[in-house]
């Protein structure tokens, strides 16, 4: 046997690559319609993109170098109040910490926590089981209660990742259970529908997922407008529900298992509701507040004045109250993926800092301004940028980061052209498409997490990813012209 060729860790030079870019657009010359700190902010976010790209590092460990980047660059620029004196690193520290302050950043900080109760409790699995138990054990019920399980999950779980973590493990056990193996084309063909379908409804419900959430947030900051939880619904949803039958069909058609019916499949699912038991009194308490809170939520600006942000952080308040509650904060320290949260908070602050600075709208004026986007019909705009959307995010595993260098770009290139149209809207629209993570295993987390149990080839997601993104794409397009002109989306 020949031994393995030891890979070479290219993490360094990506690092070391990005800061060579950053301090070379730092070194060159200021244009004149650009700002210092501009200039800056956009070789701080070709730092921070570069890193996100190659994963050189992770997240959490690059938000904490874009802070301190942050602090110094803008720290010693000048101000642009006043030019003749810099603007600090007191302050241009408060600048890279204010994402902090942003509600959204506090709406996902309360969603990781209901996503926690969801898990500690085990409430979101006994809801995948009784749904499953209830579709058949024909393989296409079972794909259909797949896709089922993510559409109901995606109302009550803020989270995309638990979501996937919730349903593919009970699918495997069916697999397991009609003994096939895990890279069975059963297998692929019950995870990929699972995680399909949790990206389709990541676009669908506005609570879904965090990218979702950094988009509200510059949209929020920047427009002084919100978006009722209700509002997203009646906008996305019906993408979503048509997307969803699309995905059943793509499936089915596409992907071919070694058995139509699953036998023992029944069994192993009420097997695996007789070990949880019966329902355990804090997973009546989460039903409770979790079907207030989504009744809140859907009610946001109709029947009452609170907020997404507000009624979501009084609902984890509840839950972490003694006897009232369902879990306690050892539980949440252990569940909680803290480093989202600062991940989050400090793509915020970047954006809001290339907006503050004027270095977006310079950025969206150099690139889209030259495409000629101005003398461009709506449609064509949405189009033109949408694939752009698409394939940049071919780079990028993560939407949220993705979302944190796009969003404030869009935003800008709301004032770059006369688009004739709702300004959050099309911005918005954009970040429908921000969240399409059809394409491979890296496009989004919870792609990674199915796809790390082995029971399919990235070529296997390709195959329902391709056409999946190109009907989305064409369905994004078709709703620009008509559905969602007819509700004032646009």
């Amino acid at each position: 046997m020949k031994a393995e060729k030891p890979k070479h860790n290219l993490k360094p030079i990506w690092i070391a690559l990005a800061f060579a870019v950053m301090i070379l657009i730092v070194l060159l010359p200021t244009p004149d319609d650009l700002p210092v700190m501009g200039q800056r902010a956009l070789a701080i976010l070709a730092f921070a993109v570069i890193l996100w790209v190659t994963e050189a590092v992770t997240y959490p460990v690059s938000a904490a170098m874009i802070i301190g980047l942050v602090a110094l660059l803008i720290g010693f620029s000048p101000d642009m109040a006043n030019p003749e004196v810099n603007i600090g690193t007191k302050k241009a520290l408060t600048m890279a910490l204010g994402g902090f302050s942003n509600s959204a950043v506090a709406l996902v900080a309360a969603a990781l926590f209901l996503a926690s109760a969801m898990q500690a409790t085990n409430l979101h699995k006994r809801l995948a089981l009784y749904i499953l138990s209830k579709v058949g054990v024909k393989t296409g019920a079972i794909v259909f209660g797949a896709i089922l399980v993510s559409i109901i999950l995606a109302f009550f779980v803020p989270s995309a990742t638990a979501r996937a973590g919730a349903v593919v493990p009970i699918l495997l056990g069916m697999v397991a259970a009609f003994g096939l193996p895990t890279n069975s084309r059963l297998a692929a063909l019950l995870v990929i529908t699972a995680v399909q379908a949790v990206s389709v409804w990541n676009i669908g419900i506005k609570t879904a997922a965090a990218q979702n959430m950094v988009a509200l947030g510059f949209i929020e900051k920047e427009f002084g407008e919100s978006i009722a939880w209700s509002t997203w619904f009646l906008y996305a949803a019906p993408w979503s529900i048509l997307m969803s039958f699309v995905l059943y069909f793509v499936m089915i058609k596409l992907i071919k298992p070694e058995t139509k019916v699953v036998e023992g499949g029944k069994e192993l699912i009420q097997g695996q509701l007789k070990e949880l038991g019966p329902m355990k009194p804090a997973e009546i308490r989460l039903i409770v507040v979790s079907l207030i809170l989504l009744l809140l939520w859907a009610t946001e600006e109709k029947l009452h004045p609170l907020d997404t942000t507000t009624v979501t952080v009084i609902a984890i308040a509840v839950l972490l109250s003694p006897k009232i509650g369902v879990f306690d904060w050892k539980t949440v320290e252990r569940l909680i993926p803290w480093g989202t949260i600062i991940v989050f908070a400090v793509g915020i602050a970047l954006g809001t800092i290339l907006l503050d600075t004027n270095g977006a709208q310079w950025l969206s004026d150099k690139v889209f301004g030259a495409m000629g986007l101005d003398t461009m019909p709506l449609l064509a705009t949405i189009a033109l940028l949408s694939l752009f959307n698409i394939l940049i995010h071919l780079g990028f595993a993560s939407a949220t980061s993705l979302s944190s260098a796009l969003i404030p770009i869009f935003i800008a290139l709301t004032s770059t052209i006369a688009i004739n149209a709702n300004d959050i809207g099309f911005v918005l629209i954009q970040q429908f498409v921000i969240s399409f993570g059809f394409l491979l295993p890296v496009s989004a987390p919870q792609n990674m997490l199915a796809y790390g149990t082995g029971a399919f080839s990235v070529g296997d997601f390709l195959k329902s990813g391709i056409p999946l993104t190109i009907i989305g794409y064409l369905l994004i397009l078709l709703f620009s012209a008509t559905y969602w002109k007819w509700v004032g989306l646009l």
